[in-house]
């Protein structure tokens, strides 16, 4: 049982001018992730961060993302930025949740640096979108293969909360219907 105390999130270039370029999960699918995410990580106490890579008219993080001051990176892995990865070093989290576009590329590096440096690390696939079918799974193998942990936001979520009786889960299974 994954304990939510031990958990931060990372929202990962979830753009709108990012999400649409994944094809292995439609935009919609990872729009209603992202917002189930962020429902999770209010129900449960989560802290979580927003990476955007730069983009000329800014970083346009999709409405789902709860509302947060992106990290703007100049690079392929939010690990890179020492801003970020203070962040995340400071929350005291040793679990890192990842959701985001692309999997070959932000996902990827960040997840096998998260994992080098000690941190659990989970990719939550339903809020993930790659290039392509082919590619993507390559990178999912090589987070598996490193130690990570490849889930679905309900897997993680029912990693979690045991009990869908009590108030909190109640919230969390009610936030769950938001991925249909």
């Amino acid at each position: 049982m994954l304990d939510p105390t031990t958990v931060q999130i990372l929202f990962a270039d979830l753009q709108d001018s990012i999400v649409e370029a994944g094809t292995t999960n439609p935009a919609s699918a990872i729009r209603r992730s992202a917002k189930v995410v962020g429902g999770l990580a209010a129900v449960l106490d989560i802290p979580f961060t927003v990476s955007a890579a730069p983009r000329p008219d800014g970083p346009g993080v999709i409405k789902e993302v709860p509302e947060a001051e992106p990290y703007v990176r100049t690079g392929p892995c939010c690990w890179d930025d020492l801003a970020w990865r203070e962040a995340i070093l400071a929350a005291g989290r040793p679990t890192l949740a990842i959701c985001g576009v692309t999997t070959e590329i932000v996902v990827l590096r960040t997840a096998l640096d998260a994992l080098a440096t000690g941190l659990a690390v989970q990719v939550l696939v339903d809020g993930c979108g790659g290039l392509t079918t082919r590619t993507e799974n390559a990178s999912l193998r090589q987070i598996e293969a490193a130690g990570g942990v490849i889930t679905s936001v309900a897997g993680f979520a029912s990693d979690m909360v045991r009990d869908f009786t009590t108030p909190t889960g109640r919230q969390v299974i009610a936030a769950l219907h938001g991925l249909n």
